[in-house]
């Protein structure tokens, strides 16, 4: 006779009962074929409902648990091979689930944003007028590439603001750039060899890694990547970050730009990736033109995210497309869901429609200048013109800081992490033989700066 203890329930009655038949059938306590107790019984003995011990079995019959005779009562089901569990105390499961990352006393490598920065109020405001104005539209299903509110404030976002004539239908907006660059591969073929910059951002490479794509790194010089090396190989499409290069920071010169892309122009299936991550932040003179305003020849997929001018929690990216990929893109994908939820991109589209984005991004611009200005000028203080050297062209979040030291860049990096404070020298980008540069890169967003003279002694006495 079943019996449970009821007074452990901490669900529906029924539910309970509901698990603890199915689990004995899982673990065998129960039979296959085994009968088991009427419904009258099994109420009678406790102290419960009928209506209740039906409920618990019409769920396991559902499910093909146990199955009811005419007139006979209820049977557990004979199910083939099934598996019987063994009951255990800690179960330990085999999978590397990534852990939180550690707290650093200090940090000179996070390029995450303060959450002091974000617009809450105003975001949280045309947030609700977007809920209460379209309450239809945001339980419609996006198109493929995005809604086009949206994609029509992008185009008028990047030609105010960078100089791009373009049709919001060659936008495709996605939950991040990872998955952007997924559906690129799709588009421009998996047989194709990827040219990625060397040192560059070691997540690309993972990326192009699970997506079985046959990559070469290309090694730079002081204005980025060297088109030579790329005509020496059957790579057939560059990705590059020519406006502020992570994380040797270099700007690539309007001579270089012109050379790469007759470098895409000399083959029909030649493409670049113009990654333009951080381009608003630029302290000083106008927005470096992208390479995709200058390409004549639709040779150039233009990529930028919201990641880095608003929050790295918002996950909204886009691609610029050429025409003739645009209309590949549709072809082929317009069956797809965007990955952004409507709710997120109607109220970014009015973030930016009515002007909130580009107050957020002259706000942003000049507390970073000012930023930066205090981190230079706390370096200058605590190292001598003859102790380290900075390396910046007024762009992007982050400058190299070359030490002028013999101590190796690894040792350097352990006796700060030894005291809690985490740095990464340039050459942790590089792939293939590495030697000692004493470039370190400090990211300048995140950092605090009442910490930064502190942490910087420490780091001048780990050189010597």
């Amino acid at each position: 006779m079943l019996f449970y203890d009821l007074t452990k329930a901490d669900m529906p009655i029924y539910e309970y009962l509901y698990n603890c038949i199915k689990n004995d059938i899982l673990y065998g306590k129960i039979a296959p074929g085994e009968k088991l107790p009427s419904k009258r019984n099994f109420a009678k003995n406790h102290g419960i409902s009928t209506i209740t011990v039906q409920n618990a079995y019409d769920q396991l019959i559902s499910e093909g648990y146990i199955t009811t005779v005419p007139k006979r009562g209820y049977y557990a089901a004979v199910m083939e091979k099934i598996p019987v569990f063994r009951q255990t105390s800690n179960i330990e499961l085999d999978i590397n689930i990534p852990k939180e990352p550690p707290h650093f006393a200090f940090d000179f490598a996070s390029n995450r944003s303060i959450t002091e920065n974000f617009p809450f109020s105003v975001w949280a405001k045309v947030m609700r007028e977007t809920i209460s104005l379209r309450e239809k539209e945001l339980l419609d299903i996006s198109p493929c590439c995005g809604i086009l509110q949206l994609r029509e404030a992008i185009a008028g976002h990047l030609s105010s603001f960078r100089g791009m004539g373009i049709d919001p239908n060659q936008i495709v907006v996605g939950a991040g750039t990872e998955y952007l660059y997924g559906i690129l591969i799709d588009l421009l073929g998996k047989e194709k060899v990827y040219g990625i910059e060397n040192p560059g951002y070691t997540k690309l490479k993972q990326i192009y890694g699970i997506n079985d794509v046959r990559i070469k790194e290309v090694d730079m010089d002081e204005n980025g990547i060297v088109v030579e090396y790329l005509r020496n190989t059957d790579i057939k499409v560059a990705h590059i970050s020519p406006t502020h290069h992570f994380p040797t920071g270099i700007t690539m010169p309007i001579s270089r730009r012109y050379e790469i892309l007759a470098w895409a122009n000399e083959s029909a299936d030649r493409y670049i990736i113009e990654d333009d991550y951080d381009s608003e932040f630029r302290i000083n003179g106008k927005p470096i033109p992208t390479l995709q305003s200058i390409d004549a020849c639709e040779k150039v997929i233009y990529m930028n995210t919201f990641s880095k001018s608003l929050a790295s929690t918002i996950r909204i990216s886009y691609m610029v497309l050429p025409r003739h990929l645009a209309n590949l893109y549709y072809e082929k994908m317009s069956f797809m869901s965007c990955t952004v939820s409507t709710f997120e991109q109607y109220t970014l589209a009015e973030f930016i429609k009515q002007g909130y984005f580009e107050k957020h991004i002259n706000r942003m611009r000049l507390h970073y200048g000012r930023k930066r200005t205090q981190v230079l000028e706390i370096i200058r203080k605590v190292f001598k013109e003859n102790e380290c050297k900075i390396i910046e062209n007024d762009s992007g979040l982050h400058f190299v800081m070359e030490l002028k030291c013999d101590v190796s860049d690894e040792k350097i990096k352990r006796e700060l992490l030894a005291q809690n404070i985490r740095i990464s020298s340039v050459m942790d980008y590089y792939r293939g033989v590495k030697y000692d540069r004493h470039q370190f890169i400090l990211n300048y967003s995140n950092i605090n700066v009442e910490k930064l003279e502190d942490a910087l002694v420490k780091l001048k006495k780990a050189m010597f």
